[in-house]
């Protein structure tokens, strides 16, 4: 299949390597490095500071630094997505303004995965700042493409492996090979001058991985006996007992899947970042000779990233393009798609409602959504599912098969990480308070003091001595809203505004005033997103009427003036008879 033709992923892809090649190569001196030992400091008065900007309180928008004196760096750049309370928001983002005043001090932000709510904010806080970024290749293949799009090409990007150590100011970073839904994924073991710093990343203990490369336990039991400060560690799957399924699970289900509708087409959802999930689908599609077609955008960039750098393996002839796939038998075609949360704009709830004529949903398909549902996006996906089973589709989700697994840690292997590290100091992160409420109270279960174990909320300091651990000064933090091209702040006017009129509706007053007897000539009222009978309009006329009666409009100093006067005028009444509050926007027409 010639690639050039079609645009899309073909096995020739796998050779290029131009990608890679931008990168720097960052690699240690042995393949495991040691823990450097703390340095001694002349300044006994310094110490280590945690400052955490997301991934506290919350699931996602993941962002931590370390702070020593004059060097700092980052942990992670995170973005999350916004919730029901955030009308017409795209992205929320850090709360970077401290770091914009330090900047000169950031010596590199290390990233521990290429999920979006560890490296989504990257491209909008590296146009203000400028620091070398690190990680593992698809990480960085990720964040080039994120750059791209922004216009960003002059960030020095640096790839790292498993057991690389690289040096940022006082700090010594270890990264650590980790298992989680995307490949790539390490913890680190930062050497800091009062101690170690273990920093788990999203993780979890796979045995059967896919990619065959298990999480270094070992090195990370090494680190351990050598004496770690401070640990902290991912709180999503605390909830949870035993252990999470291997991902080799979830090709046992396919496979049946595939048997089970030999005659049937297959449309696939899963998260795109899971590349490891994205190659056993491939096979299984070799194994049953169908033809695939990726459908969605992340999807597709994806794909070609992973393929680029050899992370999927894709034979050659076996991706068509989407629109292809109506020249074909329904036993011949498998549709990879996006939309595993029922995201409005996605390619399986387009597909469901009937608005993407590239696939049409009929009664021979079977659609097979391999995620598992992320809290508050319930009704999204179930609308999705019920949709698909309206248009004749069989559907396959979590709730009946097994056909995705976490790639996050249950409490077990919780409890075998914090057996391993044996850390002075622990500060669960990664998830909402009742996630760190829960890790802490694990972690106190297992033989570590209460006061050992802090809580931390986003805009905190934690200090650390060698021996100590404290709540420092707060700072500046929270959350920026990335709305189209411009980004706000988390007291933005324009969400305040948008919410009320989602909560309150609109009224808008519209005034004729004579301009030279400024003389009131009409008044008109147009309400939006309120119900208004002709009674209260007309009541609402009336009481405008009254109180500009009562004042000589010559006096009136300015628009703005009199705009106040008509809002005051209309606001008691309208939330008398409504028991709303709309939003008053006075016109005032000079004639």
């Amino acid at each position: 299949m010639n690639n050039k033709k079609s645009g899309k992923i073909t096995a020739k892809e796998n050779k290029n390597q131009k990608t890679v090649k931008q990168f720097k190569s960052v690699s240690a001196t042995k393949k495991v490095a040691p823990i450097l030992k703390p340095t001694a400091q002349k300044n006994n008065k310094k110490t280590l500071k945690v400052r955490f900007f997301g991934g506290v309180g919350e699931i996602g928008k993941n962002m931590t630094a370390l702070e020593f004196g004059k060097d700092i760096i980052l942990i992670d750049a995170g973005l999350t997505f916004p919730g029901d309370n955030m009308p017409g928001v795209d992205l929320v983002i850090p709360d970077v303004t401290y770091l914009l005043e330090n900047k000169s001090h950031i010596r590199g932000i290390v990233i521990t995965h290429g999920h979006e709510d560890h490296i989504g904010s990257l491209p909008y806080i590296m146009k203000d700042l400028s620091a070398p970024v690190f990680g593992t290749k698809l990480t960085l293949t990720l964040i080039e493409n994120k750059l791209k799009e922004h216009k960003l090409n002059d960030v020095s990007l640096n790839c790292i492996k498993p057991g690389s150590v690289i040096k940022l100011g006082c700090f010594s970073v270890e990264f650590i090979n980790v298992n989680h839904s995307i490949a790539g994924a390490v913890g680190l073991a930062i050497t800091t001058p009062v101690g170690v710093v273990f920093h788990s990343g999203d993780f979890k203990i796979d045995f059967t991985p896919v990619n065959g490369e298990t999480m270094d336990l070992s090195r990370i039991s090494e680190i351990g006996k050598k004496g770690v400060l401070l640990m902290m560690a991912d709180s999503t799957n605390i909830e949870i007992g035993g252990t999470t399924m291997s991902e080799s699970v979830v090709k046992d289900t396919l496979d049946h899947v595939f048997a089970d509708n030999v005659k049937k087409r297959l449309i696939i959802a899963t998260f795109a970042s899971n590349v490891h999930r994205l190659q056993q689908i491939l096979d299984l599609a070799v194994k049953y000779k169908r033809k695939v077609a990726f459908s969605g955008r992340s999807m597709i960039n994806i794909a070609e990233a992973a393929a680029k750098i050899g992370e999927l393996k894709i034979p050659e002839g076996l991706i068509i393009d989407v629109e292809k796939t109506k020249s074909f038998k329904d036993e011949q075609i498998l549709i990879i798609s996006t939309g595993t949360q029922g995201e409005p704009m996605s390619a399986l709830t387009r597909m469901a409602s009937g608005e993407f004529n590239k696939v049409v949903i009929g009664k021979n398909d079977t659609v097979v959504i391999s995620a598992s549902v992320i809290p508050g996006n319930e009704k999204m996906i179930y609308g999705v599912i019920n949709n698909l089973y309206r248009l004749g589709a069989e559907v396959i989700y979590e709730s009946l098969e097994p056909i995705h697994v976490s790639g996050h840690a249950c409490r077990d292997e919780l409890k075998v990480l914090h057996s391993l590290v044996k850390p002075k100091f622990f500060i669960p992160v990664h998830g909402e308070y009742r996630h760190l409420k829960k890790h802490a109270m694990l972690a106190e279960s297992l033989g570590m003091r209460e006061t050992n174990i802090a809580i931390a909320q986003i805009g905190d300091t934690v200090e650390f001595t060698e021996n100590t651990m404290k709540f420092g000064e707060k700072f500046v933090a929270g959350s920026r809203f990335v709305d189209g091209v411009g980004i706000d702040g988390a007291d933005s006017f324009v969400l305040r505004d948008r919410i009320h009129l989602s909560e309150d509706g609109l009224l808008v007053v519209v005034v004729g005033v004579e301009e030279l007897s400024a003389r009131l000539t009409s008044i008109e009222i147009i309400g939006k997103g309120l119900v208004l009978t002709d009674a209260i309009i007309d009541e609402a006329k009336a009481s405008v009427v009254n109180t500009l009666s009562h004042i000589d409009l010559r006096t009136v100093r300015d628009e703005t003036e009199l705009n106040g006067i008509i809002r005051r005028s209309i606001k008691n009444y309208v939330f008398k008879a409504t028991k709303k509050n709309p939003m008053i926007l006075p016109v005032v027409m000079v004639v």
